[in-house]
């Protein structure tokens, strides 16, 4: 008797993993993230930072945690590993495998672990298989230089087809946002584009997630599973 092929479960929609502008002052943000946390459906928000010392991160990261976690999100620290328990945290993101280790023993197994900085397939693969909670594709390196989108776009729909992992897609724009809901990816993460739009963060934080739906529907409908 011939076997029955796997059944393909259905896609869900990309959900949206807010960036924070660097912060110095956690009122900057404090006020416009309970509008944006209710306009759209953010899994996570990545807090970063602008220069401080280690009080200065926990200072910030302890305003903003509740106000995003009395939402349903995760709060997680752009690096920092190490103070996301003491600063209230669920997580960090860490800029690339080299302190992979590290960071997987002081955050594992109760915090999440994000890994950027996947300059080649065999990082993102390591970081996968070591614990990672989530791989991210495209973010900008230190020089602010990142791969082209459709560089980031083949990434994101070579590991949504071959690794269990979530991954995220960094959108540097709207049409990234669109584009990369199109490859499997299970995030989108945006940011500075966000806050940076003249008709206020809310406006375009609504318009990039009727966008990645639009772009997921247009690549996943129904038709596709049937």
């Amino acid at each position: 008797m011939a076997t029955k092929p796997k059944p393909i479960p259905p896609r869900i929609a990309p959900r949206i993993y807010l960036a924070t502008l660097p912060i110095a002052d956690p009122s900057v943000v404090a006020g416009a993230l309970p509008e944006l946390l209710a306009a759209a459906d953010i899994a996570a928000v990545l807090l970063k930072f602008a220069p401080t010392d280690e009080r200065g991160i926990i200072r910030i990261a302890k305003a903003i945690a509740p106000i995003v976690q009395s939402a349903g999100a995760a709060l997680l620290l752009d690096g920092h590993f190490g103070l996301a328990a003491r600063a209230g945290a669920d997580g960090a993101n860490i800029p690339g495998v080299d302190g992979l280790d590290d960071a997987l023993s002081t955050l594992k197994p109760d915090r999440i672990l994000g890994v950027g900085g996947l300059n080649t397939r065999h990082d993102a693969m390591m970081a996968g298989e070591a614990g990672a909670d989530y791989v991210l594709f495209g973010e900008p390196d230190e020089h602010g230089e990142r791969p082209s989108k459709e560089a980031i776009f083949d990434r994101l729909q070579w590991w949504a087809e071959v690794f269990e992992p979530p991954c995220v897609g960094y959108a540097a724009t709207l049409e990234e946002a669109g584009m990369f809901a199109e490859s499997g990816a299970d995030f989108i993460l945006v940011g500075d584009f966000i806050w940076q739009d003249s008709r206020r963060p809310q406006a375009a934080l609504i318009e990039a997630s009727e966008t990645i739906h639009k772009h997921f529907d247009f690549a996943f409908g129904r038709s596709k599973f049937t």
